[in-house]
């Protein structure tokens, strides 16, 4: 059987990159994955690979940081698979500047992505799990559920030049460890995977290709100078990037039963760096 078989999962984020790889990890393992993208032709896409493959998805196209999205989200997965037990904050993305030219609007569109959509969807998902929890346990039950979060070594350790994305993911890190005391009750493990340098078009070489990224009416510059990629693989010990796969697995390694008694922690994805 595999590992995650019969099991429901969404996944913010998931039509590209990172969340892409955990969409299509989940769904290979056997959960029934709601795919979610701000691009509605990038989520169906995702779709379409985990149904080429034998799997079950859908999408649930939107922007997180909407007010509505949340309980839409968490409502896809509840009506069209009938349950919800992987729920996967992954969505994110940075907007860089130094504290002195970091304007409110891009603190604040910091905090909506990394901060307050994770808080929403997982405000979303309470009364489901709370009465899932507690029927399962009428019945004599015991269901796992799992929740993964995902932060940066930006939230753990700071990023010059990235005051607005360090706050909000080390908010992601209190979330994570508020939520493992509140929902330990109702068996579910809450846990978050901070990320290293991943090779993503986040952090592509800057004039490798495309440069920005249109979220809502906005667009945002992506990628990294060279030098500083050239500087983080030195730094790292295993001697360059993550994959997004290699991303996902760690991700996946939270969602396994064998991480059934692991809560309330942060693991590193990071090849070994440690900032």
């Amino acid at each position: 059987m595999k590992t995650l078989q019969g099991k429901v999962a969404i996944v913010s984020g998931s039509g590209r990159g990172i969340g892409q790889a955990i969409a299509l990890k989940l769904a290979h393992a056997g959960a029934s994955v709601v795919v979610n993208d701000i691009d509605g032709d990038v989520a169906q896409d995702c779709v379409r690979q985990i149904e080429q493959a034998g799997g079950a998805a859908v999408a649930c196209q939107g922007d997180v940081t909407a007010t509505e999205f949340a309980d839409r989200f968490v409502g896809t997965a509840i009506k069209r698979f009938g349950g919800l037990d992987i729920i996967v904050n992954n969505a994110g993305y940075s907007w860089d500047s130094v504290i002195q030219k970091t304007t409110d609007e891009q603190w604040q569109a910091m905090m909506d992505i990394h901060a307050t959509a994770p808080f929403r969807v997982l405000r979303a998902a309470a009364e489901h799990i709370r009465g899932a929890a507690k029927a399962e346990k009428d019945r004599g039950q015991v269901v796992q559920r799992k929740v993964v979060n995902v932060t940066s070594i930006a939230g753990l350790f700071g990023n010059a030049g990235q005051v607005g994305y360090s706050a909000g993911k080390a908010a992601v890190i209190g979330i994570t460890q508020t939520l493992a005391k509140e929902w330990g009750r109702y068996a579910v493990n809450v846990n978050a995977v901070a990320f290293g340098y991943i090779r993503t078009r986040m952090t592509q070489a800057i004039g490798s290709g495309a440069e920005t990224a249109v979220i809502g009416e906005r667009e945002i510059r992506m990628g990294v100078q060279p030098e500083m990629i050239d500087f983080m693989n030195k730094m790292i010990p295993l001697g360059r990037g993550g994959t997004p796969e290699e991303a996902a697995g760690a991700v996946y390694l939270l969602c396994l039963p064998e991480s059934d008694y692991i809560s309330g922690q942060v693991v590193l994805a990071s090849g070994g760096l440690v900032m």
